[in-house]
């Protein structure tokens, strides 16, 4: 039975690892039909918020089931570990689609296009996919909680001050693109703070947050989460910046897309 598991879990991280790049080769020619995007003819579609709630939902889940069946569920450090994604994914899953219903419920919600249901199950298994990958590498493949010689804090209280200042970004974009879109009944062009620099702070705070997983893991489950972080925002924030160029005609042509002063 170990041996099966732990089968599934390596076949389970290779897959993650292969899905990165034809996910970033696909989206640079096409992009899925939600937000700036967002288009009819993808069949059924539910309200962002619950589509948001359900995509979501197995990153707190998942860990509450994975855990207790892990070698280190005990153990104080892979709790410790654990906390930053669940506190990221907490937000993601219960506050982020309330504010977005909150902001939508002052709209003319009767021509708000619904996200697609089928986007929905794609986004629900992806993360369901890393989720497992994630927990049960902190819950029980990790080995070196207590035989690294002390270097656990060192990465732990590294990644952590790289993940808060991702969180940081991220929370304080979304609440600056919904305020704005909650004004004006719409897209308009945001300005002040990350958005001199960059089209999508809140894709580069969330960049940041996984890179900070990723050194606070030390592992390749973690590298991977990033990566394909990586592989999923990076093409959807330059068409997200090419939306705005073709849309507004001032719209400032030195920011860049996702990462500062580079991409």
């Amino acid at each position: 039975m170990a041996l099966l598991d732990q089968s599934f879990f390596h076949y389970s991280l290779l897959a993650y690892y292969l899905l990165g790049p034809p996910t970033f080769i696909a989206l640079r020619f096409f992009q899925f039909p939600y937000g700036k995007h967002n288009r009819l003819g993808w069949g059924p579609t539910i309200p962002p918020p619950l589509a948001w709630f359900i995509m979501e939902s197995p990153s707190i889940l998942l860990p509450l089931i994975l855990f207790p069946f892990g070698q280190h569920f005990t153990n104080p450090k892979a709790l410790v570990l654990m906390s930053p994604y669940l506190l990221h994914y907490f937000h993601r899953t219960f506050i982020y689609p309330l504010r977005i219903y909150q902001s939508t419920s002052h709209q003319n919600t009767k021509t708000t296009i619904g996200f697609p249901l089928i986007l929905t199950f794609n986004g629900f298994l992806t993360q369901a996919l890393n989720t497992y990958i994630q927990a049960r590498w902190v819950s029980h493949y990790k080995s070196d909680y207590d035989s690294d010689g002390g270097l656990f804090w060192w990465k732990f209280f590294g990644g952590l001050v790289v993940f808060l200042w991702g969180l940081r970004i991220n929370m304080w974009a979304d609440t600056a693109l919904l305020v704005l879109k909650r004004e004006s009944g719409g897209y308009k062009v945001p300005r002040g703070g990350w958005f001199e620099l960059v089209t999508c702070p809140n894709y580069f705070g969330e960049i940041l947050e996984w890179l900070g997983w990723a050194v606070m893991t030390w592992s390749w489950a973690g590298f991977g989460f990033f990566l394909y972080t990586c592989s999923n925002l990076v093409p959807r924030a330059c068409a997200n910046h090419r939306w705005y160029l073709q849309k507004f005609e001032d719209y400032p042509k030195n920011r860049k897309a996702v990462i500062p002063f580079f991409v």
